[in-house]
């Protein structure tokens, strides 16, 4: 395996002048940073549109993408819309943090126009993309229609004709809703125009993406609402139980995250068709899939739906290897990664190794206890070592208030830090010198960031997934801190 490293920061984090990150200059900046900085792998989160609560892990589609990272300039260019349309709008006051409230009124306005002056210029291109895209377009589309129809309510509390999906309602919404409809076509064939500009960019400047699926859909979402034969629902299409983690050292109520949990016998009877049309696209936007909560294929947490709590929840067996191979089988030797975190068992160790995708190492969590599996001397070549996630807290962030006083001292005694390197060079240092053949920081951790730059706070509502790095931040000095390190530790 070639000895490699990367930086795992959302698109959403990027700098710009219109509120969040997007597939614009910025983004191909941050190539070019990647680049000067001998990185080979650029980790971002998930790529889905993104509902209430603002999480790239609960979107309306296991599918379609995110329009907010449409870029206006590349609008303008192609002749979409002009400068007036979008640079004086209100996109938020903070330079280095998404307010998603006036993103979504303001956004939308802009893409509105856009569609409104791209009828007639694009039909043979529309057309060759909801051919390509079949699979979920026409489904996805006509359920935010819907949703806009509804004021945006969750698919349960619209009308059971449409709910239940019965022909004579879905074919009377695709007339009365077609002009909605293409809309939401259009700005999918946006999204997916540019992303894969991005990443033809990315990967001929030798960047590899590494993108993220999420186990579960979400709740409200076209997946469950056009195929409710593959998720525990009862006849009414009403979840029967919902996804979580039990109740542990940290949480005495468990995480309730409330998810659908899927019939993995009726997928299995499909051979777990659905499953394998979503790596494979998945696969059309990344080079490299981690997939999210891997051991939940072993065996899976879930609560009765409508339990407030994760505490009377069970285990049940998940599908194991059997959707692995099926997977090997149909679309040959994927690039996985397995994210191997949370409560682990021997059955999902050897689930992990049967099928070779390496797992994951957290140095971050390496301190609080004996010779534990996170110090990098107990490192397989086989793993991605990590400093910290999306859903840790920063280093620097760890070091001032959350991590307890024996773990900083072993960490200090550990790596031999000083206070001229800083705590979190001494942590990304600590990962880049592993035997592990990939080596990831977060962007926060390079930048040295405080507790204020963590991008999420599981089980919390409000205020996550806002962080956004400065346009200044991103420089040839750091790219060559960071090229230095790299090159010591053979990771070029």
């Amino acid at each position: 395996m070639e000895r490699s490293s990367g930086i795992l920061m959302h698109i959403s984090s990027l700098p710009g002048k219109y509120g969040i990150g997007t597939f614009g200059k910025q983004a191909f900046a941050f190539v070019d940073f990647l680049k000067n900085g001998g990185q080979k792998y650029w980790q971002i989160l998930p790529l889905g549109q993104t509902g209430y609560g603002d999480s790239p892990y609960q979107c309306f589609s296991a599918f379609a993408g995110n329009p907010y990272f449409i870029d206006f300039e590349l609008l303008e260019k192609d002749g979409l819309i002009e400068k007036k349309d979008y640079d004086t709008l209100d996109y938020g006051s903070k330079e280095d943090a998404v307010d998603y409230s006036k993103l979504f009124i303001n956004k939308n306005k802009v893409l509105r126009i856009a569609y409104n002056n791209s009828k007639g210029k694009y039909n043979k291109e529309i057309k060759e993309f909801k051919s390509k895209n079949d699979l979920w377009l026409k489904d996805y589309a006509l359920y935010m229609a819907v949703k806009k129809h509804f004021n945006l309510v969750s698919w349960y509390n619209w009308d059971d004709d449409i709910r239940l999906r019965e022909n004579q309602a879905i074919e009377r919404y695709e007339v009365l809703l077609k002009d909605e409809i293409d809309y939401w076509i259009f700005i999918q064939y946006l999204f997916f125009k540019q992303w894969q500009a991005l990443k033809d960019y990315a990967n001929e400047n030798g960047i590899r993406i590494i993108g993220d699926i999420p186990i579960y859909v979400a709740e409200d979402s076209a997946d469950i609402w056009s195929n409710p034969k593959y998720f525990n629902v009862d006849k009414d299409m009403k979840p029967i139980t919902v996804s979580g983690c039990p109740p542990d050292t940290f949480s005495s109520t468990g995480q309730l995250w409330g998810n659908p949990i899927y019939d993995w016998e009726a997928l299995e009877k499909e051979e777990y068709n659905w499953w394998i049309d979503r790596v494979r696209e998945s696969l059309k936007l990344y080079d490299v899939v981690r997939i999210d909560h891997f051991r939940g294929f072993e065996a899976y947490w879930e609560v009765p739906y409508g339990d407030k709590t994760a505490e009377n929840g069970k285990w049940t067996k998940g599908p194991g290897i059997k959707l692995f191979k099926v997977i090997k089988e149909k679309l040959g030797d994927v690039k996985i990664i397995a994210e191997d975190l949370g409560f682990m068992t021997e059955e999902v160790i050897k689930l992990r190794d049967d099928t070779g995708f390496p797992g994951m190492k957290i140095l971050q969590f390496a301190f609080g206890g004996e010779n534990s599996e996170d110090l990098p001397h107990n490192y397989p070549v086989n793993c991605v070592a990590y400093t910290g996630t999306h859903d840790n807290d920063t280093i620097c962030g760890w070091y001032n208030s959350t991590g307890g006083k024996d773990e900083i001292e072993k960490a200090k005694k550990y790596l031999n830090l000083t206070y001229e390197e800083g705590i979190a060079r001494g942590l990304i240092r600590g990962v880049w010198g592993s035997t592990a053949y990939l080596a990831i920081t977060t962007m926060q951790d390079l930048l040295g960031l405080g507790k204020a730059a963590r991008m999420n706070f599981p089980s919390t509502l409000g205020g996550n997934w806002i962080w956004r790095v400065r346009e200044k931040d991103i420089n040839d000095k750091l790219a060559k801190e960071i090229y230095d390190l790299t090159k010591l530790y053979n990771r070029c």
